[in-house]
């Protein structure tokens, strides 16, 4: 099998993936983007709206609309940097971390009840195949950043 081949399935399935997870996402009344943008302030810790646009891969005002909707949902909080006064770094709220965490949970769940109806052997493929992947995004994003 080729390589397009095989990344085409990739693909597919992934895109399959995250739409089924957004399900358990829905019980949270949050936009998939604030989410998004909200796990990088938990995982990845505060970060300046500027830095924060470039993650996510958006512009700047679109981060900026995100914050502020973030920010009054009570999620992220927005303080002056220590070194930088004049620099403001959004993190997330205690608030913010627990309704993250619960989606997560409930994705991981869900993807767990899916993966309970394989047999042994297929959990094992997953695995291996979930290292594979996750070595090969580790590989491109060390690239990206040289």
């Amino acid at each position: 099998m080729k390589h397009e081949q095989v990344a085409e399935k990739v693909h597919r399935s992934a895109l399959r993936l995250l739409r089924r997870l957004r399900k358990a996402d829905e019980t949270l009344n949050i936009s998939t983007a604030r989410l998004s943008a909200l796990s990088v302030l938990v995982f990845i810790g505060p970060q300046t709206v500027g830095t924060l646009a470039r993650i996510e891969q958006v512009a700047q005002p679109t981060m900026t609309s995100l914050t502020q909707g973030l920010i009054s949902q009570g999620l992220v909080r927005a303080k002056s940097d220590q070194d930088d006064r004049r620099v403001r770094r959004l993190e997330a709220t205690a608030k913010g971390k627990k309704l993250l965490y619960r989606g997560r949970k409930n994705r991981i769940e869900m993807l767990a009840s899916m993966m309970g109806k394989l047999p042994a052997s297929d959990i094992k493929v997953l695995n291996r195949a979930a290292t594979l992947i996750d070595q090969l995004l580790t590989e491109t994003t060390v690239l990206e950043m040289d």
